[in-house]
């Protein structure tokens, strides 16, 4: 049998760190001073190891909300004799100034900080402790680490216990004494989102042997000072940095020579990126003179991107003049001109919102564009990371073509979504497109070429974003992509999760019938074959309070859910009572009169409520056997109404005539109308309804109390075996029915019609 799509395991590695780091104090920790984590003395872990606690430690922070954060967890790592990190990525606003000073003595290789908007200027200073072994570094949209905060901040060697304030850096205290002396090691830096106060130029003058440079979103006073890296620079990321003549020039080595300080300037670049967001943006206009030339002058670019630009229609090959047959990756027959003069065909090219990407011939292994499902793609995986504003769009592209066309890269779509949905936690804008593009990803079309791990993980980024947004638009989302999955199976192991996130969209405060519609739904199938012990615990978090709180369109679709949560579950009954349900059934029965499977589910979850001896004489009063007593004659939903109202009767009569402490109306006259309704059943009617279990029924069957409460009895038997036999005569006669039908049958009170359904 083949695979199905994210059937690979997790490694052992990876398991087994995240179980230490869900038991920390059970592993290799004890806890010390203040509940705070350390590290075992008999412990040494190497880099390989305390690498990935790292890392994954991050990832769960930001995934997963039932992982909880451990306030000194840094300081783990604070001794590099026990522990030695080397490879570090931290992103967003959890990571803190006095995060990277606990691993200031550790010998970094690489630092990768990512949106860490809480670090402010101390965290320079904890730089220059790694400066001496660091290779690769990045700050990107670190948009505060520049700043001061308030007071003046602290050297690497210098140690506080004090809370840092909570705020982010002021903006206006901006940190002059950093440079990158030193940090004689650096090879690959990225400096994305520095702020425009910052000189980049002065900023990275000291760096003499970089490699690679990325300047996202930087704003360049001047761009000579790129030649100090002419002999060693192979990659060069310049995404939203307005072009002009100049920069074009330093980069590709036009003749302007009051900027060229070398023949050979940046001549060993292997990856340029002159994109930007958009054309609607950009000013600059790309020309063929200018592709001849970074073609030309760049002999060894194996990797371009200039997505976002107005492209002049001088750069391509008029349609009737490309060369015939499927699109080639030959670069002589390049619909693009410029391209025809490339050695090899490039190994990506970056043609996002450009009209380029619609040619025919392109010479590049991998495009990003908007003209295919490949090239989007191409575009997801590659932005994603920094660029997620591209990625949004490229994101809204899929959801265009899993809904009106066909996804053929299930697999590849489903997992750069779900990447997508993970990195960005606290971006609306992905949270909604990658929410709704799950939506159609995961529908029965694709649903047979889905592992469990891999709808498990669908599952985990969909709860994240009902987590984090309260947005209608991503709640509703989110709740239309669960309906995909089998509920409650693939539901369960998130199961006290998935129900909480529901119940707050139930809450009275949300205005949204349609969003609220669907989450009853969500709860009504949650709720419907799942063990006790579940029902109870989702009574316990309120279900019922919150679901009963309005009679309303929506209440109309939550009785059924109500039905299925009270089932055989007597605590829930009783909270139903508390929370003045009668009251509220009394007014869903005025509201709507004429609604057939409302009327119905009412009367089954009643049936649930007399069917708990002890709820029983709440219902006995004169105002509730009244209605129960006229909806014996309702032809509702075929015998449903009229059954399960003479059901919630027969449990009443079987307490016998002493709880009877009514006038009116009278219980002779009550179980005559009961005794008429029953005669009136089709005994062969098929049945909107499911017994996981008969035993409030054969509990009737043994009794002279109450005849009509034993036909009735007798009668909801004798129909289910006789018209789903399959399904229901194993479960009599699990059960205990057929002892039961015979006592029946030797009892004096029996009706004899009662005692022919029993035989």
């Amino acid at each position: 049998m083949a695979a199905k799509a994210g059937d690979n395991p997790e490694s052992l590695m990876t398991l087994a760190t995240v179980f230490c780091l869900r038991n920390l104090r059970k592993t290799m920790c004890y806890q010390g001073f203040r509940n705070k984590v350390c590290l075992r003395s008999d412990i040494f872990l190497p880099s390989e190891i305390c690498d990935k606690l790292v890392n994954t430690y991050i990832e769960l922070v930001h995934t997963d909300s039932n992982f909880e954060p451990e306030e000194s967890f840094f300081q783990l790592f604070s001794d590099p004799r026990s522990t030695r990190l080397t490879r570090v990525q931290l992103r967003e606003d959890f990571v803190r100034d006095r995060d990277l000073e606990a691993i200031r003595k550790q010998d970094l290789i690489e630092l990768h900080l990512t949106y860490c908007n809480n670090l402010s200027s101390r965290s320079l200073k904890t730089l220059t402790c790694f400066r001496e072994t660091l290779v690769s570094l990045c700050l990107f949209g670190c948009s505060h680490i520049f700043y001061r905060k308030g007071g003046a901040p602290l050297a690497c060697n210098e140690d506080s216990e004090e809370e840092e304030d909570e705020g982010p850096a002021s903006r206006q205290a901006l940190e002059t004494d950093f440079n990158f002396h030193g940090f004689n090691r650096l090879r690959l830096l990225n400096l994305g989102g520095l702020p425009d106060e910052v000189d980049a130029e002065a900023l990275l003058k000291p760096l003499m042997s970089l490699t690679s440079l990325d300047l996202s979103n930087v704003q360049l006073l001047g761009t000579a000072f790129l030649t100090q890296w002419k002999d060693r620079l192979a990659s060069l990321i310049l995404y939203n940095v307005d072009l002009s003549e100049e920069l074009v020039c330093t980069v590709v080595e036009l003749v302007h020579l009051s900027v060229l300080f070398s023949p050979h300037n940046l001549l060993n670049l292997r990856h340029l990126d002159i994109s930007r967001e958009s054309r609607r943006t950009s000013k600059f206009k790309m020309n063929r003179k200018i592709l001849t030339a970074v073609v030309q002058r760049l002999v060894n670019l194996v990797s371009l991107d200039m997505s976002g630009h107005i492209m002049l229609d001088n750069c391509t090959v008029p349609h009737f003049e490309e060369a015939m047959g499927r699109p080639s990756l030959e670069p002589c027959k390049s619909s693009i001109y410029p391209f025809q003069e490339l050695k090899r065909p490039l190994q990506f090219l970056g043609l996002y919102d450009t009209t380029l990407c619609n040619v025919t011939h392109i010479p590049a292994y991998k495009v990003t564009g908007s003209k295919n499902e490949d090239q989007v793609l191409n575009a997801i995986e590659a932005y994603t990371e920094f660029r997620p504003e591209l990625a949004h769009r490229a994101i809204n592209q899929l959801f265009d073509i899993a809904r009106i066309q066909h996804c053929s890269q299930l697999l590849r779509a489903l997992q750069l979504v779900i990447a997508a949905l993970k990195c960005h936690k606290y971006d609306k804008s992905i949270q909604v497109t990658g929410s709704a593009a799950l939506f159609y990803l995961t529908n029965t079309e694709y649903r047979s070429d889905q592992s469990v791990r891999m709808r498990r993980e669908v599952i985990q980024v969909v709860l994240n974003g009902m987590e984090e947004y309260q947005e209608v638009t991503v709640q509703r989302n989110c709740c239309l992509t669960l309906c995909n999955f089998s509920i409650p199976e693939e539901l369960e192991f998130q199961y006290s999760r998935v129900n909480q996130l529901l119940l707050k969209i139930l809450e009275p405060a949300r205005q949204d019938e349609s969003i609220q519609r669907i989450a009853v739904h969500l709860c009504n199938a949650l709720v419907c074959q799942v063990d006790n012990y579940h029902k109870e615990a989702v009574g316990k978090m309120g279900f019922v309070k919150v679901i009963k709180f309005s009679c309303d369109q929506v209440m109309e679709f939550s009785w059924s859910a109500l039905w299925n949560i009270t089932d055989e579950t007597p605590d829930n009954c009783q909270m139903f009572l508390n929370c003045h349900g009668m009251s509220l059934f009394l007014e869903c029965l005025q509201e709507f009169p004429d609604k057939q499977e409302l009327h119905r589910n009412m009367l089954g979850l009643l049936g649930n409520v007399a069917e708990v001896k002890a709820l029983r004489p709440q219902l006995v009063t004169p105002q509730f056997i009244t209605v129960f007593s006229n909806l014996l004659d309702s032809k509702a939903d075929g015998i449903e109404v009229s059954y399960n109202a003479c059901g919630v009767l027969s449990h009443i009569m079987f307490d016998g005539p002493e709880v009877w402490a009514m006038d009116e109306p009278r219980r002779d006259t009550v179980m005559d109308k009961m005794w008429d309704a029953i005669q009136s059943w089709d005994v062969s009617s098929r049945r909107n309804i499911n017994y996981r279990s008969f035993e409030p029924i054969l509990r009737l069957l043994p009794q002279g109390i109450s005849p009509v409460s034993q036909h009735w009895a007798t009668w909801a038997l004798y129909n289910l075996v006789s018209v789903y036999c399959d399904k229901y005569c194993p479960l009599l006669i699990k059960e205990g029915g057929i002892t039961l039908l015979e006592k029946v049958l030797e009892l004096d009170s029996s009706h004899p019609e009662t005692k022919d359904m029993a035989r």
